[in-house]
């Protein structure tokens, strides 16, 4: 199991991410696109690195508004595992 990163961790690694934000045991990026196409788009780039990691994203998504939530269910609270995808899905563009 992964483990748990401690809430300084947490704040350090979120200080480098920026349109990251805490909520709870979960960081969340919310993204705003020009049409529901271009959203679709974006998320359909977000599952080879999902994948790859074997890490996913919850989503939320509302016409132009994609909501994207990490955190590591499984260890219960936010893991090492989920800034590095935040990091991967904020290098998407």
């Amino acid at each position: 199991m992964a483990t748990l990163l401690s809430d300084r961790d947490i704040q350090t690694r979120l200080s480098d991410l920026p349109n990251w934000s805490l909520s709870g045991k979960t960081i969340t990026s919310t993204r705003t696109f020009k049409d529901f196409v271009t959203a679709i788009a974006f998320v359909n780039q977000l599952v080879e690195p999902a994948e790859a990691a074997g890490h996913h994203p919850d989503l939320e998504i509302s016409y132009n508004r994609v909501v994207i939530s990490l955190s590591t269910h499984d260890a219960g609270g936010l893991t090492e595992q989920d800034f590095a995808m935040a990091n991967v899905i904020s290098a998407l563009g």
